[in-house]
């Protein structure tokens, strides 16, 4: 039995081979040009962190849908881990109360400012405190990539001057403010 096989001719082939290396050229570029290296505050203590934060705005993701009056709650563990416990009224913000608890994990190194957070077993997604108040007040939180981006409140409620100066920190840092959305709270 013979195998036909199909092969461009060389004009063809050389096209080809040079189309391909400007595409991932230009994609190269373009990713580099597009892309800054994430910074995180320099220290983070857990202690001031721990507790609850209400979600003011984030990136829209699949597994928050629906939902409404977000918070996060982190406590320690005895096991030397952080509890996270997220949970939301899902469809409006009288709906259905939704919640899900994680682990979350200190990187070394990293001034607490890093952490690998756990929902489900084995997977573990990079949480990168990348701005934060003086008093603790606030928090914003993303992933190197900066697909992820949460603007974390003390308060229910943020005061409209502070989530300005957020929003132009997040703008200098090269996130995409059109993507950002408030979340409904009460």
């Amino acid at each position: 039995m013979k195998i036909k096989t199909f092969c461009f001719p060389p004009l063809k082939r050389s096209l080809i081979h040079k189309f391909l290396y400007l595409l991932i050229l230009l994609i190269m570029t373009s990713a580099n040009a597009h892309s800054q290296t994430l910074q995180t505050v320099k220290n983070v203590d857990l202690k001031k962190y721990l507790g609850k934060w209400y979600e003011i705005s984030s990136y829209p993701q699949r597994f928050q849908k629906g939902c409404h009056c977000t918070t996060a709650e982190y406590s320690w563990s005895d096991k030397g881990y952080i509890i996270v416990e997220n949970r939301c009224n899902k469809d409006s913000i009288h709906g259905k109360l939704s919640s899900i608890k994680g682990k979350a994990f200190v990187e070394e190194n990293s001034g607490n400012a890093k952490l690998k957070v756990q929902f489900f077993w084995p997977f573990k997604g990079k949480y990168w405190i990348i701005d934060l108040a003086d008093d603790y007040s606030y928090a914003v939180v993303s992933h190197p990539n900066k697909k992820y981006l949460w603007i974390l409140s003390r308060s229910p409620q943020m005061a409209e001057s502070t989530y300005q100066q957020i929003l132009l920190r997040l703008k200098e840092m090269g996130f995409d403010l059109s993507k950002l959305q408030r979340t409904p709270q009460v």
